[in-house]
C-alpha cells in the first residue's frame, strides 16, 4: 500500500465526478458534531473512523468517542501524538502515526456507517490558500482555517472512503488486522478499489459550481439545510475577512503615511511629504494640501502631486497648481466644508449649480480651467481648528469614483496629518522656549558675575576701612574720617543694589498693591530732580524741564511714577557728562495717554541694542568693565512699572555718542478726558 497520496486524493481517483469544495474549520467542526449526535442518537452499532491532525484536536472530542465507543465496538482513532496518545486497544482502537506523515498530519477525516445511514467527510487542509491570500492573518486564525474536501451520504462513497481509511489503520496496527477484517465483513465493504466506466451521462456527485448533487444529497431535509445554511455561512464569514482585509489594509496605510509624515517636524516637509503620500494612496491625477484657516480669502499652493494619466492624449499632461493663487473665499466648495466640518466630494463639478448673485458658476469655471472631473476636499483639523485642506482632483473624463471608505479613511489620515502639524508646532514652539531658556541662562551668568562685583568690591572697601580703624587706633582724625567716608558710601552702594533686586522681584511677581491717584506730572518731576541732584552734586549735567503749565492730571501711583522718573533721569545722567544736557518732556499721544520723553545729549544707544537696553542686568559695557556704577536694574525696573499701569516703553537714539531718548506713557484722568473732548 501506498500512503504518498491523500485519502481525498485517491477518492477522486476513485470517483472523478467528485467536486470538493473549500469548508473553514469552524464549518468541518459542525459536520462531525452533527455526523456524531447521528450514531449517539441512533440504536445500531455502526462504524465510525476519524482522524484527527493533532493530539490536541483530538483531546477536545475524546470525551465524545468515550460515549461512541459505549455503543459499537468499531471505533478507530487515528492522530498524531504530542503527549500520550498511543496505539492502543481500550475502549476504542486508537492509532498513532508519526507527525512526519504529512498528509495524515494535514487531514481531516471521518466516516460512519450505520444499517440504515451513511456520512462521510474527507477533507485536506489547505494552507496554500491562505499564504497566497490578501487575508492571510485572518485565514490563518484557528476558526477560519481553510480545508478543501467532500461531505456526502452516498453509501458507495462513505464505503470506499472507510475501506481506504482502515487500509491506513491496518498499515500502523497491523496487529488488529483480524478486527479490520470483521468491519470489512460486517459492513459490507469493498476489498477492491475499482474506477467506475465512462459514461455520457454525468456521475451524480459534486458539481462545478460546488453544490451538492441529488444522489450524494443527505435526505433527511433538516441535514440537507444545515449543509446550505454552513455554505452560506462560510461565504458570510468569507465577507466579513475581505472586510477585515480592507480595513487592515485601511490601518496599514494609515500607519504608513502617519510614519513617513512624522519623520520630519519641518511643518513644510510634512506636508510634502504627505501630499505625495495621498495622492500615490488614493490614486488622485492632483493631489494638493495646504494650511489655511477658515477665514483666509486666498493661499498660494506650495505643496503639489501630479499623476500622468494614460487615458489622455499623448502629449496632454495634469495642469501644475504649484504657485498659483486658489481661492478660498468664493469657492462654495470650502465654504461648505466648514460648514460641515468634514469632507466634501463632488463626481462632476459642472453638474452642481453653484450660481454666485452675478450669474457665474464658480465650480463650473475652476473645473474647466484645471481639468477637474471628481473633486475631493478633506479638512485637516485640531479640536474643530482648521488648520488645513487636502484636495484631490480626478483630471481625466473617466473618474475613479472613492468609496465610502476609502473617503473615511482620508478623514482618518486627515486627522493623522493634523497631529503631525500640531506636533510640528510644538516642536517649534519647543525650539523657541530653547532659545529663551538659553537666554535666561546667559542672564543668570550676567547676574552671578554682576551680583559677584558689585558685592564684593563695596564689602571688600569697608572691609579694609574697618581692619584699618581697628589695627590702627592712633590714626590721623582726617584720615579716619576719610575711612568712614568710605565705608559709608559703600555701604549705601549695597544698599540700593539689594533694594533694586527686592524692587524688581516684587513688580515682577505681580505683589504691587497700585494706588492710582490724580498727579500733576510736575510735581513728580520736580520731587525726581531733588533726588537726582543731591546724588550728583558734582559733574551732574543740565536738566531742563519742557512741559505746558497747563498740562493735564494723570492718573497713577506717585511713589512709582517718582521712582520710575528717577531711574530714567539717573541713567541720563549716570551717562552723560557734565558739559551735556538732559530735556524732560511731555505731550498727549491722543490715545488717552500722556507721552514723557527724557532725552539726553549723552553717550546713545547702538540701534541693535535699543530693545535690549530694557533687560535686566544689561550692561552696555559689560559686567565687569564698567566706567559706570549701577546694576543695569534701573530700566528693567521701569518697565515693569510702565507695564502696570498699562503703559508703554521704549527708546530711541541716533547713535553711538549722540545722545539718546527715553519715552513712556501714563494714563490721563478720565475728566481731563472728558474735558479735552
Amino acid at each position: 500500500m501506498s500512503i504518498s497520496i491523500s485519502i481525498l486524493a485517491e477518492l477522486v481517483q476513485y470517483q472523478p465526478q467528485i467536486r470538493p469544495q473549500i469548508y473553514f474549520k469552524s464549518s468541518l467542526i459542525a459536520l462531525s458534531h452533527a455526523m456524531e449526535d447521528q450514531v449517539l442518537a441512533g440504536s445500531d452499532s455502526p462504524l465510525v473512523i476519524a482522524t484527527f491532525q493533532r493530539e490536541r484536536f483530538y483531546r477536545q472530542e475524546a470525551h465524545r468517542y468515550r460515549r461512541i465507543a459505549a455503543l459499537t465496538s468499531q471505533v478507530y482513532v487515528m492522530a498524531a501524538p504530542e503527549t500520550e496518545f498511543k496505539n492502543a486497544s481500550d475502549a476504542y482502537e486508537t492509532v498513532a502515526f508519526p507527525a512526519e506523515d504529512i498528509l495524515l498530519s494535514q487531514e481531516w477525516n471521518l466516516v460512519v456507517l450505520g444499517e440504515n445511514y451513511a456520512s462521510c467527510l474527507v477533507c485536506i487542509e489547505r494552507e496554500d490558500l491562505a499564504e497566497n491570500s490578501e487575508m492571510y492573518e485572518q485565514l490563518t486564525m484557528d476558526p477560519a482555517r481553510p480545508f478543501e474536501g467532500v461531505w456526502t451520504s452516498n453509501r458507495l462513497i462513505c464505503s470506499q472512503v472507510a475501506i481506504l481509511l482502515l487500509e491506513r489503520v491496518k498499515y500502523y496496527r497491523p496487529e488488529i488486522q483480524g478486527k479490520i477484517q470483521e468491519a470489512v465483513n460486517g459492513f459490507n465493504l469493498p476489498t477492491k478499489m475499482v474506477k467506475p466506466r465512462k459514461s455520457k451521462k454525468r456521475e451524480s456527485g459534486i458539481n462545478r459550481k460546488g453544490k451538492v448533487e441529488p444522489d450524494l444529497q443527505l435526505n433527511d431535509p433538516f441535514a440537507h439545510r444545515l449543509v446550505t445554511y454552513l455554505q452560506a455561512g462560510q461565504h458570510k464569514l468569507l465577507r466579513v475577512y475581505r472586510s477585515l482585509a480592507v480595513q487592515e489594509w485601511k490601518e496599514r496605510l494609515v500607519n504608513s503615511i502617519t510614519a513617513a509624515i512624522r519623520q520630519s517636524l519641518d511643518p513644510e516637509e510634512v506636508l510634502e511629504i504627505a501630499t505625495r503620500e495621498f495622492g500615490e494612496a488614493m490614486q488622485a491625477h492632483r493631489c494638493l494640501i495646504y494650511r489655511c484657516k477658515s477665514t483666509d480669502n486666498s493661499v498660494v499652493i506650495e505643496h503639489e502631486y501630479l499623476r500622468s494619466c494614460p487615458e489622455q492624449p499623448e502629449g496632454t499632461e495634469v495642469k501644475s497648481l504649484r504657485g498659483e493663487t486658489w481661492w478660498l473665499e468664493n469657492n462654495p466648495l470650502f465654504q461648505q466644508v466648514l460648514q460641515q466640518q468634514r469632507y466634501v466630494y463632488l463626481v462632476e463639478p459642472g453638474e452642481v449649480d453653484y450660481v454666485t448673485d452675478e450669474g457665474e458658476n464658480i465650480l463650473d469655471q475652476l473645473a474647466e480651467k484645471w481639468e477637474i472631473g471628481g473633486w475631493l476636499m478633506v479638512p485637516i483639523l485640531s479640536q474643530g481648528r482648521l488648520l488645513g485642506m487636502v484636495e484631490l482632483h480626478q483630471c481625466n473624463s473617466i473618474c475613479r469614483s472613492w468609496e465610502d471608505d476609502e473617503l473615511s479613511l482620508m478623514d482618518a489620515i486627515a486627522t493623522q496629518l493634523a497631529a503631525a502639524l500640531i506636533q510640528a508646532e510644538t516642536h517649534a514652539n519647543l525650539e523657541e522656549l530653547n532659545r529663551q531658556l538659553e537666554a535666561l541662562e546667559r542672564t543668570r551668568s550676567n547676574l552671578i558675575a554682576i551680583t559677584g562685583h558689585e558685592l564684593r568690591t563695596p564689602l571688600s572697601t569697608i572691609q579694609v576701612c574697618l581692619e584699618s580703624l581697628s589695627q590702627e587706633p592712633d590714626m590721623p582724625l582726617e584720615m579716619r574720617e576719610v575711612m568712614l567716608e568710605t565705608a559709608q558710601a559703600d555701604a549705601e552702594r549695597l544698599r540700593k543694589l539689594v533694594q533694586d533686586f527686592l524692587t524688581l522681584s516684587h513688580l515682577e511677581s505681580g505683589r504691587v498693591d497700585w494706588n492710582p491717584e490724580s498727579l500733576r506730572l510736575e510735581e513728580c518731576i520736580d520731587l525726581a530732580i531733588s533726588g537726582v541732584s543731591a546724588r550728583y552734586a558734582e559733574n551732574k549735567p543740565k536738566i531742563k524741564v519742557e512741559i505746558n503749565d497747563n498740562l493735564p492730571l494723570v492718573k497713577a501711583d506717585g511713589e512709582w511714577l517718582v521712582e520710575l522718573l528717577t531711574k530714567l533721569l539717573d541713567n541720563a545722567c549716570k551717562f552723560t557728562g557734565s558739559e551735556g544736557k538732559v530735556t524732560i518732556k511731555a505731550k498727549s499721544n491722543g490715545d488717552r495717554m500722556l507721552e514723557v520723553t527724557v532725552a539726553d545729549t549723552g553717550r546713545g544707544i547702538e540701534p541693535n541694542r535699543l530693545e535690549e537696553v530694557f533687560d535686566r542686568f544689561y550692561q552696555e559695557e559689560g559686567s565687569l568693565r564698567r566706567t559706570v556704577g549701577g546694576t543695569g536694574l534701573g530700566l528693567a525696573i521701569g518697565r515693569q512699572i510702565v507695564t502696570g499701569w498699562g503703559g508703554r516703553i521704549w527708546a530711541d537714539s541716533p547713535g553711538k555718542n549722540k545722545g539718546s531718548r527715553f519715552h513712556f506713557t501714563i494714563p490721563l484722568v478720565e475728566s481731563e478726558l472728558i474735558i479735552n473732548a
